[in-house]
């Protein structure tokens, strides 16, 4: 008889504990269905981020077409920079020319900075005129100096870096 009693009062606390298993399995499936809603409203953030590079490319080449000037601009008038914003235009000019394009990652750990530090400096220094090419590939931001800027910058030092020549021989 005490079998029975202790039966009875062991029921009631395996139908509790199915039904908070039942709970948790349903609290696990709802955050697994966010989960990967989630993931897609990411990766459709990342589509439409990409496309709006590409529109700005396009509005850019096409302003620079009305104007018929694409071909023939060589005057770059670049706000001067901080020296923080030279030292990662410095690591972003040395880089690129190792690589076509580069990242924000590869920027940040030649000068041991943060990769969202880099980004703010980048933006800033697009802002300031440095003319800065963005594409994405996957996840990643790519970055690319403007070849003519950078031509122009090699004959003309347009940022005005200092060398540790020009440091010592500043010109007049």
């Amino acid at each position: 008889m005490e079998q029975q009693g202790s039966l009875k009062a062991v029921m009631p606390v395996e139908l509790v504990l199915d039904q908070i298993k039942e709970e948790l399995d349903d609290h696990r499936l709802s955050i697994n269905e966010t989960t990967v809603e989630v993931q897609a409203s990411y990766e459709e953030i990342q589509n439409l981020h990409n496309k709006i590079d590409k529109l700005n490319e396009k509005l850019e080449e096409l302003s620079l077409l009305i104007k018929g000037r694409k071909e023939e601009i060589q005057e770059f008038n670049i706000s001067p920079l901080t020296n923080k914003e030279k030292e990662v235009f410095v690591a972003l000019y040395s880089l690129n020319e190792a690589n076509e394009f580069i990242t924000y990652r590869q920027i940040a750990r030649k000068l041991g900075l943060s990769e969202p530090l880099v980004s703010l400096y980048v933006n800033s220094m697009r802002e300031k005129g440095i003319p800065v090419s963005k594409r994405f590939k996957g996840n990643s931001v790519l970055l690319k100096l403007d070849d003519k800027f950078r031509q122009e910058q090699a004959k003309n030092n347009i940022v005005k870096i200092n060398t540790l020549l020009t440091y010592w021989c500043p010109t007049n």
